[in-house]
């Protein structure tokens, strides 16, 4: 393989027309939770997406990398349609969740967002306490009794791994825990609706590398429990927590498969140069 950086070969290959991702069979014939099929987005006359296809497997952790701006969290927006608020988007392909096309007239997003919980890449708890951070989708979805909200709290700041922290503050604004603890508690927020899918847009980025292991912790704790496509810069937590890593590039699904082949025997060189770092 050449010493040369490969991006100019990546930027032909994902020009290219009829130019398909590498996608490892393991991943093809695993259960999906989420198929995305022939996926294409464009902000006005701005393409970002590009023909993505990729099924994402039932109750494993799914990493997406890339450089900067190549279209991850477009994507990851996408699944549970955060980029409906965006202005000028025109939409090609389809995202299949639970089997049925999250597109379609009669799909309500609100209630989609309920099935699809997310985690943003900086904390963003609720100027309210830590219970009502936690109950708050239950509330807005009409539901007020409070041994079931109590229990929701318990059960789901237990999986966040928050509960020992945070049992005896309930009553304290969440906006008084740690920045590795409010991004906890945006988790249990999260799950307080029983999701059956978990988006993740870098979590860890502004969390210190104690709070970071915790996350990365806490991911582990919750494979199987859940689906998780995550959104991270940082390769070596790829490595560490996903099962299957997808590589895209210029908006572009360049390499798709479990990653551990992915970091050690990748189908492509220009894989290898950016897992390696050799560009990106």
């Amino acid at each position: 393989m050449s010493q040369d950086p490969s991006p100019n070969r990546l930027e032909a290959a994902a020009g290219g027309k009829g130019v398909d991702a590498v996608i490892h069979e393991r991943v093809l014939n695993a259960e999906p939770c989420i198929e995305i099929q022939k996926f294409s987005l464009w902000y006005g006359k701005k393409q970002a997406l590009h023909e993505i296809t990729m099924p994402v497997p039932r109750g494993q952790v799914t990493a997406l990398v890339g450089p900067s701006g190549c279209g991850k969290t477009t994507l990851l927006r996408s699944v549970n349609r955060m980029t409906d608020f965006m202005d000028g988007l025109t939409l090609r392909g389809s995202i299949l969740f639970e089997g049925s096309s999250i597109y379609e007239p009669k799909v309500d997003p609100v209630e989609l967002r309920r099935r699809i919980g997310m985690v943003f890449q900086d904390p963003n708890p609720f100027p309210m306490s830590v219970f009502e951070n936690v109950v708050y989708p239950l509330k807005v979805a009409g539901i007020q009794k409070r041994s079931t909200l109590n229990k929701v709290c318990e059960q789901s700041l237990r999986r966040a791994a928050l509960w020992d922290e945070v049992r005896d503050r309930l009553t304290e604004s969440g906006l008084k825990l740690s920045g590795g603890q409010q991004q906890r508690l945006c988790i249990a927020r999260a799950i307080a609706t029983k999701p059956s899918l978990l988006l993740f847009d870098e979590p860890c980025s502004a969390l210190d590398p104690l709070a970071t292991r915790k996350i990365e912790d806490l991911v582990g704790e919750l494979r199987g429990k859940y689906t998780i496509l995550i959104v991270t810069h940082n390769m070596q937590q790829a490595a560490r927590i996903s099962d299957n890593t997808g590589f895209i590039y210029l908006g572009r699904l360049i390499e798709y498969g479990p990653t551990s082949q992915i970091f050690t025997k990748p189908f492509l060189p220009e894989t290898e140069d950016y897992v390696t770092g050799r560009f990106g």
